[in-house]
């Protein structure tokens, strides 16, 4: 699909999407809270029907009523034995509902294989491999890569784990020992990266019911779950800060734009992204649930992007267009993503006369030159053909994006968002 921009000033109001990461990790939940749990403000991403594809292979009931999700679940999914029954579980392109499913499907005792397409089909599993047969999993890979068949019933042991690739492998060793802690165990980790998605997911884990705390995000405590609060659970999805993030570097760059559903409080940590629109120099207003975003003359930023490495993309379509030079650390967190996004940023960022360079774990942009529209390549990565869409809006002529429909894994309506906000 290539889709083409046109270099247009923006404004209006919008509703930012749906988070997927909340989304999935709701889903996750609910499969493991017996009744029924109520889901509200979900979206239409792959990601995220991939994670109701996931949890309805694994027993549990998903109905659609009005704007809600009714997810019914029950602990004799958990407990039924079939020592020979296989199930193939697909999970799409989405690297969280692999990492954070795959423990939960330990939980089950008969041979659970997950497949995928794409990307996630080189992006590395080995984590599986080394540490889920102590915890009494059988586990078989394609050398730490899709497809992966194991087989439960996992025991919650106290283990150390390496966090330093990716923080979606603990959130699915919590989920999992959240579930089936009889007793409190520990989970001790070494270079934790992102964070703040660690954050989010005990937040949905708490309001859950389930007793996961943690020291210095060194060690994490799981205790048995307390009660769930009455015979049902809502949850209400929150808006996505990695989506909105783009919405807001394009009124900094191109006019103004206010958009609603934003929670200052959320614990996603792209919503550091507000932050280096304070550096650049952009007009920020906050009210409530809605920030408006209005362009002046920006200026050329720092900004550690370690624990929120999704907002390298946004970041660059805002820096190229700062008076100046910006530098972004974390270079090292982009190499497994849809795309290794260090190349594909430099490499598409290149075509349209953005000067892009990294050393290290140190990425520098040099703005302050109008980008020309041209041809590019989203490399099947929804973050670069966004990142791309957004600097096109400054750009001198047409920007044609191959490869655009990337942006459904995680916002369908980007395009449709974008062009709904031109003048």
């Amino acid at each position: 699909m290539i889709v083409s921009v046109q270099p247009a000033s923006i404004s209006g109001k919008i509703n930012i999407p749906s988070s997927k990461s909340s989304m999935q990790r709701a889903c996750a939940a609910a499969l493991l809270t017996p009744g029924a749990t109520i889901l509200s403000g979900h979206g239409e991403s792959n990601d995220e029907k991939a994670a109701l594809n996931i949890i309805t292979q694994l027993g549990a009931n998903v109905q659609k009523a009005d704007r809600e999700l009714i997810i019914t679940s029950s602990d004799e999914i958990f407990t039924s034995t079939f020592p020979d029954k296989n199930l193939n579980v697909y999970c799409g392109e989405s690297g969280l509902s692999m990492r954070m499913f795959a423990p939960v499907a330990a939980l089950f005792n008969f041979n659970i294989t997950f497949i995928g397409e794409g990307s996630i089909l080189t992006r590395p599993m080995d984590f599986f491999d080394e540490h889920l047969p102590p915890l009494g999993v059988e586990i078989t890979s394609n050398q730490g890569k899709l497809p992966l068949t194991l087989k439960g019933p996992l025991q919650p042991r106290e283990i150390t784990v390496d966090g330093s690739l990716s923080s979606q492998f603990l959130t699915g060793l919590l989920f999992a020992y959240a579930k089936s802690a009889k007793t409190p165990v520990k989970i001790h980790v070494r270079n934790l990266q992102s964070k703040p998605y660690i954050d989010l997911t005990l937040s949905v884990l708490a309001h859950f019911g389930f007793n996961v705390s943690h020291t210095n995000y060194e060690t994490f405590t799981i205790a048995p779950r307390d009660l769930p609060p009455g015979p049902s659970i809502r949850y209400q999805v929150e808006g996505d800060w990695s989506n909105a993030a783009f919405l807001l570097v394009a009124g900094a760059i191109g006019g103004s734009v206010t958009l609603c559903r934003t929670d200052m409080n959320s614990p996603q940590g792209d919503k550091a992204i507000m932050q280096a629109l304070y550096d650049s120099g952009a007009d920020v207003k906050l009210n409530k649930d809605e920030i408006t975003i209005t362009h002046q003359e920006l200026k050329g930023f720092t900004f550690d992007a370690t624990h929120c490495p999704d907002l390298f993309p946004p970041l660059v379509a805002l820096a190229v267009n700062c008076q100046g030079a910006s530098t972004i650390s974390g270079v090292h967190r982009l190499i497994h993503k849809e795309s290794n996004r260090a190349v594909t940023l430099k490499e598409e960022f290149r075509k349209m006369g953005a000067e892009i360079d990294y050393e290290g774990d140190i990425m520098t942009i040099t703005g302050g030159k109008q980008l020309s529209g041209t041809k590019v390549f989203s490399h099947n990565d929804h973050r670069i053909a966004m990142a791309c869409a957004v600097a096109a809006l400054t750009a001198k002529g047409t920007t044609e994006i191959s490869g655009a429909d990337a942006v459904n894994k995680s916002y369908p309506g980007f395009y449709k968002d974008l062009e709904s906000l031109k003048g």
